[in-house]
């Protein structure tokens, strides 16, 4: 199948499934202009801890108090934010997009220069931990949950999102914006030396599995400026999709190259996603004719077999002195205003009736087939 050389000459100068050690911005500079499909984004929170935080028992709590999230005053923050999200922002295909998350001491002034930038905001999504971390002072709410923030990289965006596998993730109900995902805790928990979390802030697994379900599809290049320990990359590979993560700490680049050295990805058919009717391929009625999968003169029946139509040499149906589509037909012997034809005309197969839908989905398959050949 013949791709775009443009965009198959640029994803061979890429990185493709490599973690790169060193600064974010110093590194993203490195990377060609719109050469990833999708970015998610976990940067430093710039918590700011003033002291360390202890347990009613006195024993210490692990916060995030790492070198790595101390970037300064709220200026050097938004200094250092619109560095990299501008490098991101640049390496973003023209359809692209990017999953930024945080706490409520940074995303709203990520939120900020994601517009300034010329981002195009989608949804904020708020991941409520089933599992948070108790309020052990009593002097606020609980925090409970980070917010997320989808956008596309401009406006006019053709940006992907799967809405059928969403809703198929989600028992055949739209996903809405608030996830319920519990932290990452016991085995999936990569720890050091120490018995300790190795990352302060490693996000589950399932929370990266649902954005590139959501948003990617299978090969596409998925860009991590702020790799950790590998979640997306872990991710990314299981689903089939190529990843590009950037990282300083030796320490989490060695724990990222062993977890995903130990991920089997899965067969192309079990990460490919459900398609929603307006992204499958059109088949009209008459290409079945055409094509035999159903003969001229055959007849069509409903279900029960209560109206029949014979079917003409153009893809028209006729019953009694009624001619027309499928749906036009179809409509006009119930005397209904519409009628979807392709549910409701079932034809005989091997003794069984069968919707003439599911002929339609067998020559959608056949064209994908030859498609594939070409």
């Amino acid at each position: 199948m013949c791709g775009n050389p443009v965009a198959m000459s640029i994803a061979h100068t890429l990185p493709l499934d490599r973690i790169l050690a060193g600064d974010c911005v110093t590194t993203l500079k490195s990377l060609p202009d719109a050469s990833v499909d999708l970015i998610f984004a976990d940067p430093p929170y710039n918590l700011q801890l003033k002291q360390e935080l202890h347990r009613p028992d006195s024993s210490r709590v692990d916060g995030v108090d790492a070198a790595w999230d101390q970037i300064g005053d709220f200026a050097s923050y938004d200094r250092f934010s619109q560095s990299w999200l501008t490098e991101c922002r640049r390496v973003l295909k023209p359809d692209g997009a990017i999953w930024v998350i945080g706490s409520y001491h940074n995303i709203f002034r990520l939120g900020v220069t994601l517009q300034d930038l010329g981002f195009w905001l989608l949804n904020d999504v708020i991941w409520q931990k089933s599992n948070p971390m108790p309020n052990f002072r009593g002097r606020r709410f609980t925090n409970a949950h980070e917010t997320l923030i989808w956008a596309s990289k401009s406006e006019q965006s053709r940006y992907t999102f799967n809405y059928a596998s969403t809703k198929t993730l989600n028992d055949d109900v739209q996903m809405r914006s608030d996830w319920m995902i519990p932290l990452c805790t016991g085995q999936e928990r990569l720890k050091g030396p120490d018995g300790r979390k190795l990352h302060p802030t490693q996000k589950p697994e399932s929370l990266l599995h649902r954005i590139l379900i959501a948003c990617t599809k299978p090969g596409d290049i998925v860009l991590d400026p702020f790799f950790g320990t590998g979640t997306t990359g872990a991710v990314a590979k299981r689903l089939g999709r190529h990843w590009i993560g950037i990282e300083r700490e030796p320490d989490y680049i060695e724990a990222a190259i062993n977890r995903i050295r130990a991920v089997q990805p899965q067969t192309a058919e079990l990460v490919r996603g459900m398609e929603s009717a307006r992204e499958q391929r059109r088949v009209p009625f008459g290409s079945l004719v055409e094509s035999g999968l159903i003969e001229v003169g055959e007849v069509l029946v409903d279900q029960r077999q209560r109206f029949a139509a014979r079917v003409r040499a153009d893809g028209s149906l006729i019953a009694d002195q009624m001619r027309g589509s499928i749906h036009q037909v179809g409509a006009a012997i119930q005397r209904l205003p519409a009628c979807n034809g392709w549910t409701f005309w079932h034809v005989r197969r091997q003794g069984h009736l069968i919707p003439i839908d599911a002929l339609r989905e067998r020559a959608r398959q056949s064209f994908g087939d030859q498609e594939s050949h070409n």
